[in-house]
């Protein structure tokens, strides 16, 4: 084995020292001097061994179907290299390239994963630090330096390391060492048609050419020797990067306020964020440019977001790598204006996209939006919402199998993605969206007729909303009001606790918007799946919608009701005012909130102020286990709102977001429909409004259904509202009811046919 001292032998005659920039020089000269790149790569690991003193510097990269190979090394048998060959997760190597996290032992072989290799002549060594080579959060391969002596490598020396590391990656994508048609996976598939799925974001159907966001700067200058320029240009492109933000918190389309505008000043705060902007600073020191230091940051920050399987922190690590893409072609001065001046209807592809990204396009020309993460509840989500653009996240390998200018169909609904659609298809969703044309002005057409049965029964039906921007919709689809106002947004885009002025601004304005009709809030909803900056978080909760959440949360951090409630009192001035608590699962929880309710309106009354003459409380029935004390319940409620999407999926035990179980049990089933019946029943008897505000209220059969049952109250999605009006007009309820209670006790899987058969014989039009 050679010794460290003995790096001569490659011609370079260098002096050892550990000042990270004389290194990254000499490696810079290294890489961009003759022969082949295979030479190059033997020499840099000497220049390593080097300069950081170790006894082994080893260089596996990656090949197909996750196989990291060992293509130099200084200090194991070079008649390894080529050979050794080890699969992701396999040795500590393994588990570098498996984690795309550095790893730093003081004592290797007593680690678990752990795997000697007696081909390669490799000695017992203690210490061992190995960064991944990452490029686009990809991992191309592993960096890896070991001593025999046990010590923990500064953090100076990892921080060289990943460096280099990053340096090393623009050498291996360049496909001299491995063909990058080696690692496409997905080559075989590009010209055909394919249908993709995902998860449904914002509602809709898209139909246009394939752009992709992430036109990628290429950061070709990694190294300076000019660091106070370098300096200069990082914080002059924070500076920018900064002042782009307030501009587009001030653009116009935004300026009606709403959640979509409170995310916005949220990523701005990323923008400030110090923690970012020293990393990015310390890898200036180290020698990078100010790009390369933006792009190395970026990729520490996207291979924990791709590893993490926390969802508010991958949201939040998502925010940095859009603040840190924009700041890269800031600094760069490639801004892609003519990549937003979209030409014609388009669709978005990308990894992922922050807010700031989408307001750069032109917003008429975006017909959908193709994510391969995402969630309901991120920013950009929550802003496309607000813009009327459908989304689909979640579309594991899209960027593998679209090309710019592919033709591309967005189906939110279905959940699914067409690429290069084929004709019929083509057809199908151009008549698809010519069809919802017509009938959203169908539908507006009715929107002034009354909610009525053709045989003279009254509805009241109702819109779910969640967002400020919903609310036009009451007056588009002629909807009573809003029977669910869906209060924990506010809260979920916020990293502290809003403020009680804060929740209360927000709630007059939907009071405001609703006018005289009535607005019903639900209050916080959060916890478990819908995961807050402000509370601490369940890391390995089994079963979220089960957990932790509702009212629960609010039985435990009763301040937190009580700051809610207070905002709701001082809105409504002397406006009906109308609170909902969801997830009761008895009664006693149900009198423990009312009990704090009963609190704050108190306090209001003790400082000399009027509170709402007309507040009625009551609660969802979510929980199975509440339907059998609705006796008491009705004694202690104004109203009661069935949840049908928790209660449907404890009430069979099936995982809604399970797609093994999808369309296993269904809503129609005459076990639904008669513990549905009872519920009814019980608020008839004693006098007290039941509503269903659960997605079943949403589509015209399951609708139907429900009215049949003596249901005469929903509220659903503002886009659902026209087709129950329409189905409702044309139905009779005296001919639907004695049908519907003679099928309650068939035994059958679900009544679903039987119904559509009686829909279609009846002209019901579902």
């Amino acid at each position: 084995m050679k010794s460290a001292g003995e790096a001569g032998n490659w011609g370079l005659n260098l002096e050892f020292t550990s000042e990270p920039r004389q290194m990254l020089r000499r490696l810079h000269q290294v890489m961009a001097g003759g022969g082949s790149a295979q030479a190059r790569l033997d020499q840099v690991v000497g220049v390593i061994a080097q300069s950081l003193v170790a006894e082994v510097c080893s260089i596996y990269l990656a090949r197909a179907g996750e196989v990291l190979e060992l293509f130099a090394t200084e200090g194991l048998k070079s008649e390894a290299v080529h050979q050794t060959r080890l699969v992701f997760g396999e040795g500590l190597v393994g588990l570098v390239a498996e984690r795309g996290t550095q790893l730093n032992l003081s004592d290797a072989p007593t680690h678990p994963r752990f795997a000697f290799r007696p081909e390669t002549g490799e000695e017992i060594y203690h210490s061992f630090l190995g960064v991944p080579i990452l490029r686009g959060g990809k991992v191309l391969g592993v960096l890896v330096v070991q001593n025999v002596a046990q010590r923990m490598y500064a953090e100076e020396e990892c921080e060289v390391l990943q460096t280099i590391a990053m340096v090393l990656a623009e050498v291996v994508a360049s496909g001299d060492l491995v063909s990058a048609d080696e690692l496409s996976e997905d080559a075989a598939h590009a010209g055909h048609a394919l249908t993709l799925d995902g998860m449904a974001l914002s509602d809709g159907v898209g139909l246009g050419v394939a752009v992709p966001h992430e036109i990628r700067v290429k950061v070709t200058r990694l190294v300076s020797d000019n660091v106070a320029e370098e300096r200069e240009a990082l914080e002059n492109g924070i500076a920018e990067l900064r002042f782009q933000l307030e501009q587009m918190i001030d653009d116009p389309d935004l300026a009606h306020g709403g959640e979509h505008r409170e995310v916005l000043e949220t990523y701005r705060m990323f923008a400030y964020d110090r923690g970012w902007q020293r990393k990015m600073r310390e890898a200036v020191e180290t020698g990078l440019t100010a790009a390369g230091a933006a792009e190395r940051v970026q990729q520490e920050n996207r291979a924990r977001m791709m590893k993490t399987t926390d969802a508010y922190l991958r949201e939040r690590l998502q925010d940095l790598e859009n603040l840190a893409n924009r700041l890269i072609r800031i600094i760069t001065g490639v801004m892609d204006e003519e990549h937003h001046d979209l030409s014609e209807d388009s669709v978005l592809i990308a990894r992922t996209m922050g807010p700031a990204e989408l307001l750069d396009y032109e917003r008429s020309r975006i017909k959908g939006i193709v994510l391969e993460e995402g969630s309901p509840t991120a920013h950009m989500t929550i802003v496309a919402r607000a813009l009327g653009i459908p989304v689909v996240g979640r579309v594991s390998g899209l960027r593998t199998h679209v090309e710019d200018g592919d033709l591309v169909v967005v189906d939110s609904e279905s959940e699914h993605v067409f690429i290069r659609p084929t004709e019929d298809i083509l057809e199908s969703y151009a008549a698809s969206i010519e069809a919802r044309q017509s009938l959203k002005a169908e539908y507006a057409a009715m929107r002034d007729l009354p909610f009525v049965t053709k045989d003279g029964t009254n509805l009241e039906i109702y819109m779910n909303a969640g967002l400020l921007v919903d609310l036009p919709s009451i007056e588009e689809t002629g909807a009573m009001g809003i029977g669910l106002f869906r209060t924990e947004f506010q809260f979920m885009i916020s990293s502290k606790l809003p403020r009680v002025t804060e929740q209360m601004l927000l709630y007059k304005d939907v009071l405001d918007a609703a006018g005289n009709k009535p607005v019903v809030f639900r209050t916080l909803d959060v916890g478990g799946d819908k995961q807050v900056g402000f509370l601490p978080r369940e890391e390995n909760e089994e079963n979220p919608a089960m957990g932790w959440r509702a009212i629960r949360v609010a039985l435990d951090r009763p301040a937190l009701l009580r700051y809610q409630l207070r905002a709701l009192l001082y809105s409504a001035e002397d406006r009906e005012l109308n609170i909902m608590f969801p997830m009761i699962a008895e009664i006693q929880e149900l009198r423990g909130v009312k009990a704090i309710y009963q609190k704050e309106v108190d306090r209001m009354i003790k400082s000399g102020q009027t509170p709402p003459a007309n507040v009625k409380l009551g609660c969802m029935l979510e929980v199975p286990s509440l339907a059998w004390q609705l006796d008491l319940v009705m004694e202690e409620v104004d109203f009661v709102s069935i949840g049908t999407n928790d209660l449907m999926q404890f009430f069979f035990a099936c995982d809604r977001g399970s797609p093994k179980l999808a369309g296993r049990y269904d809503l129609l089933a005459p076990s639904v429909l008669r513990f549905l019946k009872s519920i009814v029943d019980s608020g008839k008897e004693a006098g007290v409004p039941v509503t269903l505000c659960g997605e079943m209220g949403g589509k015209p059969l399951e609708a139907m259904a429900l009215l049949g049952l003596g249901m005469t109250r929903l509220s659903v999605s503002p886009t659902a509202i026209g087709g129950i009006k329409k189905m409702a007009r044309s139905l009779d309820l005296q001919k639907l009811t004695p049908f519907l209670e003679a099928n309650l006790n068939s035994g059958k899987h679900s009544l679903r046919d039987s119904l559509t058969l009686f829909a279609k014989d009846h002209d019901i039009l579902i």
